[in-house]
């Protein structure tokens, strides 16, 4: 087995501020997984902090392109750095976020080393961009058309490596049914890349879908895959830390058998964790659920 090195992506620079003078509570992710004794239980070997630049909007308006993109653009190529060391030494990174624009560095330290797959499991496809949506801004509601080549070229072409991922390489699961006639996932369904729904997945074993899917990527002409999850893939009667807390989701044990195929593959470079919020977890339960989740994907049958 390889070692699994865990390492922190506090980064909430792609999200909107929950209310006028506040932060995106995110970037305590880590935090609260690491009190959970996520290292210690997963047997895992201390991978450090990415500590992400200031969050602050400025004078940014509506309209402006991504907000925060200058320090996005710089924490991305830092985060690559890191997660590419650790790819090219063998290990499986597990990053803990932070928002979804964490997901860019580790497209680009992939992207780097060759051409490697993603698994994004969300509930929604983060596929907004300039070509289908007049609500660009939050770069971690973006960033799977940011990896794909789709938006401003300050973070799509980070050193000249547009696209960081091919749209015949991505797999996308646990979209909300209710998100099937927008125009993202559309859009998505147009270029062939598949797209599996809640009612989608219920309708199969997920875990036979996770075993396919690890075997198809396998099989593929890539060098490996990354898994992307974000908690508001989970039903909100179990995970209301959110920012945008949709009903209709997954619920625990179906993220599970998704999961653990796929990052139990040899094939599977490595995983982040984003978007849960300790501040909207007064409690800490979502926190123990979250970190529950994780360690059962890699320790349990």
């Amino acid at each position: 087995m390889r070692r699994i090195m865990v390492m922190d992506a506090p980064s909430n620079l792609g999200l909107r501020p929950p209310a006028p003078g506040t932060v995106p509570g995110c970037y305590k992710l880590a935090g609260a997984l690491r009190d959970n004794g996520i290292v210690r239980r997963l047997g895992a070997v201390e991978g450090g902090v990415v500590v992400p630049p200031r969050y602050d909007r400025g004078d940014w308006q509506e309209g402006d392109g991504v907000f925060n993109a200058r320090a996005i653009a710089v924490y991305t190529r830092t985060l690559a750095d890191r997660i590419e060391a650790l790819v090219s030494a063998g290990h499986f990174a597990l990053v803990l976020g932070g928002d979804c624009s964490i997901q860019l560095g580790a497209a680009l330290a992939l992207r780097r080393l060759g051409r490697y797959g993603l698994v994004s499991i969300d509930a929604s496809p983060d596929f907004r961009h300039p070509g289908t949506s007049d609500r660009i801004g939050a770069a971690g509601g973006e960033e799977l058309a940011l990896a794909t080549g789709r938006g401003q070229t300050d973070l799509t072409d980070l050193e000249g490596l547009r696209p960081y991922l091919r749209d015949e390489d991505v797999r996308i699961f646990g979209t909300r049914d209710a998100f099937v006639d927008d125009g993202d996932v559309a859009e998505l369904r147009g270029l062939k890349v598949p797209v599996t729904t809640v009612s989608d997945l219920r309708g199969s074993d997920p875990a036979d879908l996770g075993a396919a899917t690890a075997e198809n990527l396998g099989a593929a002409a890539l060098d490996g895959f990354w898994v992307h999850l974000d908690a508001d893939v989970l039903d909100p009667s179990v995970m209301p830390a959110v920012d945008s807390p949709d009903p209709d989701g997954l619920l625990p044990g179906e993220l599970t058998a998704l999961l653990r195929p796929l990052v139990r593959s040899p094939r599977c470079a490595g995983l982040n964790v984003t978007i849960y919020d300790p501040d909207l977890d007064p409690d800490g339960s979502a926190g123990v659920l979250m970190t529950d989740l994780v360690v059962a994907a890699f320790t349990a049958d």
